[in-house]
């Protein structure tokens, strides 16, 4: 049965409210890779690359793990705001506290399951016994706060649902700033080194979770976050495994490519992989900058398929997608200007940086070719077609492996950078080419 749109008028589509939405997560995700490039440059000062590839190394073996765990965030911006498109508070509720349960079910699992998914990660890469070593100290000790670390995700996907994006910047505000300054104060003060860094981000991550459920605390003022029946009404659990299935499958394939990269470029010797890890934090940046208007084409796109109204799906890409745009032009030119620079500060190591200048125009390119992937991503998880979205990452996680076998033989870590690249092109190509598709189904209709 099609949900019934509400009678109330919908708030009008503005250049204003994508804007309203999309700041307070552009300016709070660019402490993200901040972190990431203070993490890499307080080690960095330790004037070796080992520590550099450790952090590097458990950095992306948990991002991969979490990462994949971001269907929570991706699946409850379209189910909840889709809810609130139709009217539906008391789902609203219920949506939050079913990503509550999933989320602190998966962590603790991950805390059981850490040895084998440590070693089994760490066995992947090709790295000095000193790089290797460093990694599991880092590992063993970010584990512990993996409850809270997908628990953000829930509370994100939620507050971004609602529009409370100011709330999602406060978070992260919080979360990565307390990261950032115990990181100094660790490493630098303590001289702890790379488990200084590790129990920063511990801390940082508990703390961002207890900031998010305070700011998602009107939703508990109602019954229905503990209507157990509701909860668990069956229907509902099966429309949520079902897109959070299609998601979590999205989410591998996308993780095992950033994966798998860290891994190749570990066989190129401790100063590629340095290099590397240097370089992927300038693509953490564009994302995390695209990452504002994606979400906003998520929770206005839902909220227009609750509503049923295809029209306002299509403002809602274009608008959304312009900004898009404008913003993956602009990182491009930041990174053609200021790349050498910002490859100085995070590195000492004069090996690290000339290797980072020798890769860096592929990180310029990366923006520009990337920008249709990551604002139809956006459109796709608002319409909650997971679906799709898993199907077309699999078309170019299989582009992704041909590139790999026929480009690093021949160009080496350039070639590993190609194949990336071409991977971003192909998923774009192909959630374009499905998008009238889900125009149609805003009606009902597939």
């Amino acid at each position: 049965m099609e949900a019934v749109a509400p009678s109330t008028p919908p708030a009008p589509l503005t250049h204003r409210r994508v804007l309203k939405i999309a700041l307070p997560i552009v300016l709070s995700n660019a402490t993200v890779p901040l972190l990431g490039a203070v993490d890499v440059g307080v080690v960095g000062q330790m004037g070796e690359a080992a520590p550099i590839a450790a952090v590097g190394i458990g950095a992306i073996l948990l991002t991969t793990v979490y990462w994949i765990f971001g269907f929570l965030r991706m699946g409850t911006v379209g189910l909840v705001g889709q809810a609130a498109g139709a009217g539906d508070d008391d789902e609203v509720t219920a949506w939050l506290t079913r990503a509550l349960i999933v989320a602190g079910i998966s962590g603790c699992t991950l805390i059981v399951l850490q040895w084998p998914i440590f070693r089994f990660g760490l066995w992947t890469f090709t790295a000095s016994d000193e790089a290797e070593a460093l990694a599991m100290t880092y590992l063993m000790i970010r584990i512990w706060s993996a409850p809270a670390a997908i628990a953000v995700y829930a509370l994100t996907g939620w507050l971004v649902a609602m529009e409370r994006t100011g709330g999602v910047f406060w978070v992260q505000l919080l979360m990565n700033g307390l990261n950032i300054c115990l990181s100094f104060v660790f490493v630098v003060g303590l001289g702890w080194g790379v488990a200084g860094v590790a129990l920063a981000t511990v801390i940082a991550e508990v703390v961002g979770a207890a900031l998010g459920l305070w700011f998602c605390w009107g939703a508990f003022a109602r019954p229905a976050w503990r209507d157990w029946a509701r909860i668990f009404e069956r229907t509902k659990l099966v429309r949520m495994a079902l897109l959070n299935t299609d998601i979590l499958l999205r989410s591998a394939m996308l993780m095992v490519i950033f994966y798998s990269f860290v891994m190749y470029g570990s066989r190129f010797g401790d100063e590629t992989l340095a290099a590397n890890e240097v370089l992927i934090q300038f693509m953490y940046i564009t994302a995390y900058a695209m990452d504002g208007f994606a979400f906003a084409a998520e929770t206005l796109i839902a909220r227009a398929f609750g509503r049923n109204d295809p029209g306002r799906v299509r403002r809602s890409a274009v608008l959304t997608g312009l900004w898009g745009l404008v913003t993956c032009v602009a990182m491009a030119g930041a990174f053609l200007l200021a790349g050498p620079w910002l490859i100085d500060l995070m590195a000492k190591d004069v090996g690290v940086q000339s290797a980072a200048r020798e890769y860096l125009w592929w990180m310029i390119a990366a923006p520009l070719v990337g920008c249709a992937a990551w604002m139809l991503d956006g459109i796709f998880i608002g319409a909650a077609r997971g679906r799709d979205m898993r199907n077309m990452m699999a078309i170019s996680f299989l582009c992704y492996w041909v590139a790999i076998w026929i480009l690093v033989p021949v160009m080496g870590n350039h070639g590993l950078w190609a194949a990336l690249l071409v991977s971003f092109v192909v998923r774009g190509v192909t959630l374009g080419a499905r998008y009238p598709a889900l125009e149609r189904a805003a009606l009902g209709r597939t």
